[in-house]
């Protein structure tokens, strides 16, 4: 077995130069924080250690040409060299030698019950297909594992499950538009109304909504006042010509949000209704938003559904408001689209976090939303 350490300043790269190097059977042994200090100028950086079967060579580098943290170890190779020194030495200590190998080995997993974990991951509402998936990694090296790094090591199995992706775009001639999707009460005006906030105050673009939800009782009203005392220029499209001629008048705009109807995944004329709207103009970026309080049937149900509305990445809300957060591995490892946001609340704009697998893998596996 081939074993390597890497460094980066997040998990997510980090993992990423493992399976540029080892390939994507690679599997994470342990992980670490090494605390930065600001007035040193260090940076946080994260460290994994990774195992592999195949022989690589030495020196290796990682795309970006930055030479990788390199402390390999051939295991099989130094236990081999091990048992030829026992096996030369005096026959009469050759099992006693063997029986303390063995047990030093061993005591590494004395107390590891992997069916404690398997249980967590159900309670936690992890599906059956990816806790398997969790335990086959674990059982594989089961032997380089031990209490105190198990839950790192379960952590880091489910970060690596996990697709996500940063919101990134330039500003160009014409404005970036998003619309978001989904079934009604899942938040998306709110959601929306953060992201406004934040792309208007912390990134200084100039922002337009648009609302196409003409049907829930003060959908708009919601809307119209939040623009007002936000600032930001709001308009209503009650047929897909008014969403093009809103664009129109928004031509200048940096970024665009159309919000539209919630509508029942059941109902897929209701939802061809929707893309007649959205397919009136371009649209870059199609967030299909889902409710965490569901179940993990009822979520993929709805994903499934809405594909006809050719989404592109996944909101989830409510944390706050759930008490399991499988579900969210379960959905998107299996339609396996990039988490863009988690919302947690009702605050705006607080209440709403970029996508990030590690953040991701420790809500779902301690249960909880880290404060």
């Amino acid at each position: 077995m081939q074993i390597k350490k890497y460094l980066a300043p997040t998990l997510k790269e980090a993992i990423s130069k493992m399976k540029d190097q080892l390939g994507e059977e690679a599997i994470v042994l342990s992980t670490r924080v090494l605390e930065g200090d600001a007035r040193l100028g260090l940076k946080k950086m994260f460290e994994i250690t990774a195992g592999s079967d195949e022989n690589l060579p030495d020196n290796l580098y990682s795309k970006n040409t930055e030479p990788i943290v390199d402390d390999s170890i051939n295991f099989d190779n130094e236990l081999a060299k091990l048992s030829e020194r026992i096996f030369k030495s005096k026959s009469d200590t050759t099992p006693d030698i063997f029986k303390k190998i063995d047990e030093v080995r061993k005591s590494k997993n004395l107390n590891l019950d992997l069916n404690e974990i398997k249980d967590l991951l159900i309670q936690r509402d992890v599906d059956e297909f990816n806790v398997r998936k969790i335990l086959s990694q674990l059982e594989r090296y089961k032997a380089f594992l031990n209490d105190e790094n198990i839950d790192n090591y379960v952590v880091s199995t489910i970060a690596s499950m996990i697709p996500t992706e940063k919101f990134e775009f330039s500003k160009n001639s014409r404005p970036h538009v998003i619309s978001l999707v989904g079934p009604t009460g899942v938040g998306k005006t709110t959601c929306i109304a953060k992201l406004a906030v934040i792309s208007k105050i912390l990134h200084n673009l100039d922002i337009g909504l648009i609302s196409i939800d003409t049907y829930r009782l003060g959908a708009l009203d919601q809307l119209k006042i939040f623009s007002e005392v936000s600032d930001i220029e709001f308009l209503v499209a009650y047929d897909p010509a008014d969403v093009k001629s809103g664009m129109e008048k928004f031509k200048k705009k940096d970024l665009v949000f159309i919000d539209t109807v919630g509508r029942s995944q059941k109902n897929i004329t209701h939802l061809e209704e929707i893309k007649k709207f959205t397919s009136s103009v371009k649209v870059d970026e199609t967030y299909l938003v889902l409710n965490t309080t569901v179940t993990s049937k009822t979520m993929i149900d709805v994903a499934e559904k809405f594909k006809v509305l050719n989404y592109t990445g996944l909101v989830f809300s409510k944390l706050d408001e759930a008490v399991s957060f499988g579900n969210i591995l379960t959905v998107a490892s299996k339609f396996n689209t990039p988490i863009k946001y988690l919302t947690n609340g009702q605050v705006i704009p607080d209440d709403i976090v970029s996508a990030d697998p590690e953040f991701i893998a420790n809500l779902i596996y301690s249960g909880k939303v880290s404060q």
